[in-house]
């Protein structure tokens, strides 16, 4: 089982890497840190090409102000992509506009959660998030298989 976490801010990247290890998450932890490697991990691409037929993440957190390709535009084409777009997508970021919040739910994200800027509450939070989607959320067969 596999977490793909898209944060380019590596404070914040050390600190969810941190709180998924907490909530006793045992499986593997993908870090990228900008929109363009999140796609190229998603769609087996580009530096992860070694990934193509590789099991989806059972969760992508993702954060909204990224570089290169921002996280609504990640979202747009995740959901818009036959063979990914049943991989659920929790938005882990600090905005609260509610235009972005709007745009994501209507683009199919499955979750929007703003990050708590004190570190228990976050980690509170996170252990909460990696309980729900590893081990409470009930996954389709595979991600990955068209509807």
């Amino acid at each position: 089982m596999e977490i793909l976490l898209v944060e380019d801010n590596p404070n914040d990247a050390e600190l969810a890497m941190l709180a998924i290890r907490q909530a006793k998450f045992t499986g593997r932890i993908a870090h990228v840190d900008d929109g363009v490697k999140a796609l190229d991990f998603l769609s087996g691409t580009g530096a992860y090409a070694d990934r193509a037929g590789a099991s989806p993440p059972r969760v992508v957190f993702l954060d909204l102000k990224l570089p290169r390709v921002d996280g609504i535009e990640v979202l747009r084409r995740l959901k818009n992509a036959e063979t990914l777009r049943r991989i659920p997508v929790v938005m882990l970021t600090s905005s609260q506009e509610l235009s972005d919040v709007d745009e994501c739910y209507r683009l199919g994200v499955n979750s929007y959660v703003v990050k708590p800027v004190n570190f228990d509450e976050y980690q509170s939070l996170i252990s909460a998030l990696v309980a729900y989607w590893t081990r409470l959320n009930q996954a389709p067969m595979s991600a990955s298989n068209p509807e």
